[in-house]
């Protein structure tokens, strides 16, 4: 085993370390879900999310492992640590973890349905019945600490479910591969897609309001005519427009209570529906398509297949073919539970929260504290609180605050950050089922290409595909993708599933074969290489690409950009 050792920090940056004994831990840049800078109150989201959150999963399931967070040059750095304790203890530790998840995996759905989404909700109705307008000063600031209470709560229930959710998927990777041989590296994954979730239902839906749209031949002009940010004071003007921003309404309603990425500092859909409207524009050049269908389709490959399986399995012994059944249902279930956990925590919940915030940013701009409301978000939660205890007391001004925070996020904003920084683990990590999961989650460093023109990736979806490479930072850029262009970025979050009825390929610098993007890619049958580390500084705008998603490769096929 080697000795541990110190990362060296890039020249140019300078580290100062939240607590001093940090520098003694592992810390890597989580690109995957946060690649921007974050702001201060997304640094408390983040502190929540790795610290109590990830930390009560770990002790739920008796998880030798800590976790915690850290802002480092305004991003996001995270650390996993083994417990420190005799082998005896890891051992015992050990096999109590394995027995726990694997009665969890056995009942996630109903334990969804009964226990976990019940208080998640309870939680919801909570956020939605409270009049933020109406409060009385001492009622907000109150509202807000039981915000944060509730909100841990939340991501605390977020890694009691996800472990169990993700690891059976996992698994039955594995074990697949161990009964069949199968060289095909997706053939598992063929068994446990095509299941209706609410990821793929907000793409399908939005498919339906497109079909309305062309059926009102005034709402389609529109659709086709106007920009996107011109489309809904466009449709307010007449009669079918009105009619039809009803039905959108309702559509952000349900689906819209989630910003672009995770966090609590992005617009929602609801207050700003732009990136909907963009994606419902491009629906509109695409008549043939029946994402509803193609779901039905899926479902019947997959049948199959599970059949093909069972029909090889006949003549294993039965305590095989019954761990086939018990992790085939866990993965299929996880699948499921993966993508609708999320929209129901990583995105329904931190709207309600952003909510809250945004009532202290109205006030705050009403009193001429700060300049916009978002400006809330660059505040820390202590000085929201002490701001809001001296309302009406004395002029305050938080704006040059404020500004200074901005510019830190924009200076860091372009900057090339260490992939990891802190000390080195004195060794690999141990090898087992957790381990492998969130190797296959979070993906591991590509092979160096000796070819300037070939980026190694992971395979994210089977296929081969060229097209237009189109480098999308946020979803704001979004509007720029046309049918058959290769969606290239940093990674992709649940919002982003609309686009992927729109594109050939998907290529990120980010994840594994588990990620979100490459779950997304196989339910929409489109080929993904993911984990490519620099695509989107590598890929030019224009450029023409293929991506073979049988073997994680992209390669450079012509164009300058």
């Amino acid at each position: 085993m080697s000795s541990p050792r110190r990362i060296p920090v890039p020249a140019g940056l300078t580290i100062e370390w939240e607590q001093p004994e940090d520098e003694h831990n592992f810390w890597a840049l989580d690109r995957m879900h946060f690649p921007h800078p974050t702001t201060r109150i997304d640094d408390v989201m983040h502190h929540m999310i790795y610290g109590p959150g990830m930390n009560h999963g770990f002790a739920t399931y008796d998880m030798p492992m800590r976790a915690d967070a850290r802002r480092i040059w305004a991003h996001l750095y995270m650390s996993v640590t083994p417990l420190r304790l005799p082998d005896e203890e890891l051992e015992a530790m050990g096999k109590r973890s394995e027995e726990k998840l694997g009665a969890a995996m056995g009942q996630i759905m109903e334990r969804w349905e009964t226990t976990w989404l019940p208080e998640i909700q309870e939680h919801l109705r909570y956020w939605e019945n409270f009049d933020l307008q109406g409060a009385s000063i001492s009622e907000l600031l109150s509202h807000l600490d039981e915000t944060l209470h509730r909100l841990q709560r939340v991501w605390a229930l977020h890694f009691e479910i996800v472990f169990p959710v993700q690891l059976p998927v996992s698994l039955f990777d594995e074990f697949y591969r161990d009964l069949f041989g199968d060289d095909n590296k997706f053939a598992a994954f063929g068994l446990v897609q095509g299941f209706d979730n609410l990821t793929v239902r907000a793409g399908t839906e939005l498919w339906k309001l497109r079909r309305t749209a062309q059926a009102s031949p005034g709402v389609g002009t529109i659709l086709n005519e106007h920009a996107a940010a011109d489309v809904l004071p466009a449709l307010d003007a007449t009669d079918d427009g009105r009619r039809f921003l009803g039905e959108l309404r309702e559509y952000l309603d349900e689906y819209g209570q989630r910003g672009e990425s995770w966090g609590v500092s992005f617009p929602s859909w609801i207050e700003d529906p732009t990136t909907v409207i963009a994606t419902l524009q491009e629906y509109m050049t695409q008549p043939d398509r029946d994402p509803e269908q193609e779901l039905v389709d899926m479902a019947a490959d997959r049948e199959q297949h599970i059949a093909a399986a069972r029909e090889r399995l006949q003549s294993y012994p039965e305590p095989v073919r019954n761990q086939f059944e018990f992790l085939l249902k866990a993965a299929q279930e996880g699948n499921i539970l993966s993508e609708d956990h999320g929209f129901w925590i990583d995105f329904r919940t931190s709207y309600q929260v952003r909510r809250v915030f945004m009532e202290f940013g109205r006030r705050f701009v009403e009193t001429n504290i700060i300049a916009d409301a978002n400006d809330i978000f660059h505040l820390t939660i202590d000085e929201i609180r002490e701001t809001t205890e001296r309302l009406g007391e004395i002029a305050l001004d938080r704006t040059a605050l404020v500004a200074e925070r901005k510019a830190e996020i924009e200076r860091y904003q372009s900057v090339a950050l260490p992939p990891a920084v802190g000390t080195e683990p004195p060794g690999p990590p141990p090898v087992n089922p957790m381990t492998q999961l969130l190797g296959k989650f979070f993906g591991k460093p590509p092979q160096p290409s000796a070819n300037p023109n070939v980026l190694n990736g992971a395979a994210g979806s089977p296929g081969i595909v060229q097209g237009t490479a189109r480098i999308i930072r946020t979803l704001a850029d979004a509007s720029q993708l046309r049918a058959g262009d290769i969606l290239v970025a940093e990674t992709t979050a649940p919002p982003w599933t609309p686009l992927f009825a729109t594109v050939a390929a998907v290529v990120t610098d980010t994840g594994g074969v588990l990620s979100h993007c490459a779950v997304v890619a196989r339910e929409y049958r489109i080929p993904a290489v993911v984990g490519t580390g620099m695509a989107t500084s590598v890929i030019k705008d224009g450029q023409l690409i293929e991506v073979d998603g049988d073997r994680g490769i992209v390669r450079v096929v012509q164009g300058d950009g």
